[in-house]
């Protein structure tokens, strides 16, 4: 940590609390953390005063206990994400397909990778800048892909993944504004924006699943509460079995969708057995 006086730190912490950063001492060190100079210690903070995320300022987020490369315009994880995290690490197997749609910084996917080694990851994401930072983040760990949903995947995953977690954005249009400034002024409209009720992705992601999820397997999203219905709807008329599960102290909700599991051969007309 950059070693400054003691006055110099509680001016820092009081600058910050002064632009409306609620966790003022805790934003504090992480900028002594992450500078190299007191000069960039001033340059960092200028520039988070000004509005521009604690995130992007430093260059890393945390996220379940991790350290995620974020450059400037890439999507920060929220903590409410752990929940997501959460139910997918319950699903998840040794040597399960895991992928990890709109994946921006791919935070999840490098929290999955800690939490189930054996996982075979693969992340993807429209935004460009997104992708260079999940390569970064992944390096080693999994392959990352560029496209819209989907068409980012190679073709031999269809019908093969185990473990789907799809954290699309979900902010109806007409509440981006309503959000804190930081939260949409400094990443691409498309990171946050769902469409009139949020859910315009989500349900393209579930039309979609059922071509990929290999047989009893699971398509995760994270959804606002008063969502969860209308999202277990979308997952039910795409042919999945669905379920949601929340955590109050995140206020975060997941809606939790299963593919059908293939039927046993049964015996043949003739009341022989049947074949595979």
């Amino acid at each position: 940590m950059l070693d400054i006086p003691p006055l110099a730190h509680e001016l820092l912490v009081r600058r910050l609390r002064e632009a409306g950063c609620v966790f003022a001492e805790e934003e504090a060190r992480v900028l002594r953390e992450s500078a190299g100079s007191r000069h960039q210690l001033r340059q960092m903070t200028e520039a988070r005063v000004s509005g521009v995320p604690l995130e992007h300022v430093v260059g890393w987020a945390e996220f379940a206990g991790l350290r995620v490369p974020v450059a400037p315009g890439v999507f920060v994880p929220r903590a409410r994400t752990q929940h997501l995290l959460a139910v997918a690490v319950q699903l998840a197997r040794s040597g399960d397909v895991a992928v990890d749609l709109c994946c921006g910084s791919g935070a999840l996917a490098l929290a999955l990778h800690a939490a189930e080694p054996t996982l075979r990851l693969h992340a993807a994401d429209v935004q460009l800048d997104a992708v260079h930072c999940a390569r970064q983040a992944l390096a080693g760990v999994g392959e990352v892909h560029r496209g819209d949903l989907f068409e980012a995947l190679p073709p031999d995953l269809r019908g093969r993944v185990d473990l789907l977690v799809a954290n699309v954005p979900y902010v109806p249009t007409g509440d981006i504004a309503l959000m804190p400034r930081d939260a949409w002024e400094h990443v691409p409209r498309v990171t946050v924006d769902g469409g009139p009720d949020g859910l315009d992705v989500l349900r393209r992601v579930a039309a979609g699943a059922p071509d990929w999820l290999s047989p009893g397997g699971h398509l995760l999203s994270e959804v606002a509460g008063n969502q969860v219905e209308r999202a277990l709807e979308v997952f039910t008329g795409a042919g999945l079995t669905a379920r949601s599960s929340s955590d109050p102290e995140l206020d975060a909700w997941v809606v939790v969708g299963r593919a059908p599991v293939a039927s046993p051969p049964g015996p043949s007309p003739a009341g022989g057995r049947g074949t595979r």
